[in-house]
């Protein structure tokens, strides 16, 4: 539904580098309340959450047209970007990587909101590793309930929770640790637990059907790693663990894999 732009601030000079982030709502959606509405979510999300984990709203314009928000201008890429390079990362890398995204759903969590569209797209890396979670237009308070049919599919479906898709009662904070844990099965093994052509096939794949082992796909991955992302792919949120938990047991396993790697280096 946007553009968004490198911009400087007015009045600098053309040699000075942008600083900023113009996120600017395409034409044909400037007459759409739906495309207002995402810009003025993220701006009440910004506004209430204030994370280095997450990317903040410096200005914006939701009065008249063109409507837009002013952010930060990050360095690096997305996650998406790097998976669509190297499908496979290395595992200290991938554990901090998640381990980042988890303390943004933390953060979203202390707040009272969900994030609701976590994905690779949506995972910022700059070039020291540092995470920034971006995209806050599906964010939803945890006390209202949100469905499926409230918001847009397209680029969602493959890490939407099951009970976004099937339950009368929406998401919860659980339906983020969900959608990280698919994110997770994917970096660990360079592929996406449920994957179909079919719309409704894939809905019921996240419904009903067990991922696999994560070990059978990549055998180096540590057992207490599988474990984990078999948790967080329950199919009922009370299964799943909390964010602090997942954060604490992401910290863990960055710790195991990078003494492991030093070790062998070492050796």
């Amino acid at each position: 539904m946007c553009d968004v732009y490198a911009a400087r601030a007015a009045g600098s000079s053309y040699d000075q580098p942008p600083g900023y982030a113009l996120k600017l709502l395409r034409d044909e959606w400037q007459a759409d309340e739906r495309g207002r509405s995402l810009l003025r979510r993220e701006l009440q999300v910004s506004r209430r959450v204030m994370h280095p984990r997450l990317v903040p709203v410096l200005a914006a314009e939701l009065e008249s047209p063109p409507y837009y928000l002013v952010m930060p201008l990050l360095e690096g890429c997305s996650l998406e970007e790097q998976l669509s390079r190297s499908r496979v990362l290395d595992l200290p890398l991938l554990f901090w990587i998640a381990r980042q995204t988890a303390e943004a759903i933390l953060a979203l969590e202390a707040a009272g909101w969900m994030h609701g569209d976590i994905k690779p797209s949506n995972v910022f890396v700059g070039p020291t590793g540092h995470v920034t979670l971006i995209d806050l237009g599906f964010a939803t308070p945890t006390t209202q309930q949100s469905l499926v049919v409230d918001r847009p599919l397209l680029g969602t479906l493959a890490y939407m929770a099951p009970e976004l898709l099937f339950s009368s009662g929406g998401g919860s904070l659980k339906s983020d640790v969900y959608s990280l844990g698919v994110m997770l099965f994917e970096l660990l093994t360079g592929r996406l637990p449920f994957d179909s052509d079919d719309v409704a096939e894939l809905a019921v794949q996240h419904r009903q059907q067990l991922p696999a082992d994560l070990r059978h796909h990549q055998p180096r991955i540590p057992v207490r790693a599988a474990r984990l992302v078999q948790q967080m792919l329950a199919k009922e949120p009370l299964r799943r663990p909390t964010p602090t938990e997942v954060v604490e047991r992401l910290v863990a396993l960055e710790i195991e894999t990078f003494a492991e790697r030093f070790a062998c280096e070492a050796a």
